[in-house]
């Protein structure tokens, strides 16, 4: 080849990637200009997916267009979560997604996705607190004699969650860890079944997002120890973190995050997080979901870096406490 032909072919190329990146710049500036799904892959009806259709509403005012929410339901959310990661990258398909976007790399075995490569984070939109609770009749009455009454009573106590990889089995696993005892752990098809038998006295105590406990805890047919983590909530002020009754490392929390498939133009993830942020703060965003007790991130981390940080940092503790308590893929 000649030098004077390796030229041309170098710089036709050149000039037909601007074109492109000038066509794609272009395309972005117009988005959007059709409906858009947001995909929540968990049952219509749920915490997930009345979350998710808050922030749809209040995203669409800011984006004019119509935001539609699909509930492609199944395999612990991977099922919806692969539809996304195989759309198209056009600002067009996105997913709204929990802690299991961190779990479910470590508990499914040929996950047909990869949560970190197949993704742009767009950013977070809440983190929810989760709450240790117990049977009404259980004989203690706050949470430092909650705890001492749990060791030592720990091999005739069975805790309930929603199943293995939820949020509130790995919950019970940290609960164990914190306090070095091993208990009895039941797993429900979910939230609903494991509080019923918390209510009935079937089960002794639970770990979960305080979106599925309050309604029980305000009808006092359950009781509440402490919050899950390091802060007390602003909707029940009076109950202590378990941090406050001695126990250490201790801090897990139901975050929701906004994502669209890779390779969407950077643009349309900027229009997209702007958004975000701009629901966040919503004020009839904000009323609702103190109303199901849980809590809107500050606009700050309504951003791609923030949302790409947590998950990662997620994976990583996560994994670690899997592994220690004999939990593989499968």
């Amino acid at each position: 080849m000649s030098m004077r032909l390796a030229k041309k072919i170098f710089f036709s190329t050149i000039l037909g990637l601007l074109s492109l990146s000038q066509s794609a710049l272009t395309w972005a500036q117009d988005y959007p200009t059709r409906n858009i799904t947001m995909v929540m892959p968990y049952a219509a009806g749920g915490p997930g997916d009345i979350i998710t259709r808050l922030f749809a509403g209040a995203m669409q005012k800011q984006l004019g267009q119509t935001i539609v929410v699909d509930n492609p339901a199944g395999a612990g959310g991977s099922i919806g979560t692969a539809k996304v990661a195989r759309a198209a990258p056009d600002g067009y398909t996105l997913l709204m997604i929990h802690i299991s976007h961190a779990t479910n790399v470590l508990m499914i075995k040929n996950l047909p996705y990869s949560p970190i490569d197949d993704f742009e984070p767009i950013g977070l939109a809440t983190v929810g607190p989760m709450v240790v609770t117990g049977r009404k009749d259980l004989p203690t009455k706050d949470a430092r004699e909650f705890v001492t009454y749990i060791k030592e009573n720990s091999a005739k106590i069975s805790m309930g969650h929603a199943g293995i990889g939820s949020a509130s089995h790995l919950c019970s696993l940290m609960f164990m860890d914190a306090l070095d005892i091993k208990l009895t752990l039941v797993p429900y098809k979910g939230a609903a079944p494991a509080i019923n038998d918390l209510m009935g006295g079937q089960i002794d105590i639970m770990c979960d997002q305080t979106t599925s406990t309050v309604p029980a805890i305000s009808g006092g047919r359950i009781k509440a120890y402490a919050v899950a983590g390091t802060q007390r909530l602003p909707s029940m002020p009076d109950l202590p973190a378990l941090s406050e009754v001695g126990v250490k490392g201790f801090d897990i929390s139901i975050w929701f995050g906004l994502y669209a498939p890779k390779g969407t133009p950077q643009p349309i993830i900027n229009r997209l997080s702007a958004a975000l942020a701009a629901a966040v703060v919503d004020p009839e965003v904000k009323a609702k979901l103190d109303s199901i007790s849980t809590t809107p991130v500050s606009p700050d981390l309504a951003v791609p870096a923030k949302l790409r940080a947590h998950l990662k940092n997620e994976i990583g503790t996560l994994g670690p406490l899997l592994i220690k308590s004999g939990i593989t893929p499968n």
